[in-house]
C-alpha cells in the first residue's frame, strides 16, 4: 500500500495528465494512466526499460513503445523530468510535489548522488534580481569521480544502472 501522500499525488498528477491530454486532444488511454502510476510510484531516476520491464513483471500489458511515447508526453506537460547524465541514454524522474535537487555524477561507476542545498535556489534568486529574469527551474550536473575507490570498484562491477543516493546539506 503506497503512502497517503503520494496516493494523493497519483490523484492530482492524473488529473493534471486528463487536462493536458484532453486539450491537446490526445487520447486518455488506460495504459497512459498506468505508465504515469508507475512512475509516480518509483522514486529516484529511472529509464524507459526500467518501466516497461517493472510493469511487465507485475503482470500490466504495456507495450514498449507505448512507455516511450507516455514518457514523451509527460516531459512535455512538466510531470516528468529527463536526465542525461553523460552518456546516450536519458533516465527521468518525477516532478510534480518533488523536492527540486541537483547531481553528483562519477564519470567511473555512474553513481548519480542527489542533493539538496538551500544556498543554490539563494544564488538562483539573486540571479533573478541582478538580471531582471524569472528562473522557472533548474538542472545542475557535477561530473567527477568516487573518492572511495572501492565502493566505486564495486558498483562498475554491479553493472551500467544508475544508483541514487540522496544527501541532503546542513
Amino acid at each position: 500500500m503506497a503512502h497517503p501522500a503520494k496516493e494523493e499525488t497519483i490523484i492530482l498528477v492524473k488529473e493534471i495528465f486528463r487536462t493536458y491530454l484532453k486539450e491537446r486532444n490526445q487520447r486518455q488511454t488506460p495504459e497512459r494512466f498506468m505508465v504515469l502510476e508507475e512512475i509516480y510510484k518509483s522514486d529516484g531516476h529511472f529509464d524507459a526499460d526500467d518501466i516497461f520491464f517493472n510493469m511487465k513483471n507485475a503482470g500490466t500489458r504495456v507495450s514498449r513503445a507505448t512507455v516511450y511515447n507516455t514518457l514523451e508526453l509527460l516531459v512535455e506537460c512538466g510531470l516528468v523530468l529527463r536526465q542525461q547524465f553523460g552518456k546516450n541514454q536519458y533516465y527521468y524522474e518525477r516532478a510534480y510535489a518533488y523536492q527540486q535537487h541537483d547531481h553528483l555524477i562519477c564519470k567511473e561507476c555512474g553513481v548519480v548522488i542527489e542533493f539538496c542545498d538551500p544556498r543554490i535556489l539563494e544564488i538562483q534568486n539573486m540571479m533573478e534580481e541582478i538580471h531582471d529574469f524569472s528562473v522557472s527551474g533548474h538542472s545542475l550536473h557535477l561530473f567527477g569521480t568516487c573518492n572511495d575507490t572501492e565502493a566505486c570498484e564495486r558498483r562498475k562491477k554491479e553493472g551500467d544502472k544508475i544508483k541514487s543516493i540522496k544527501k541532503t546539506a546542513e
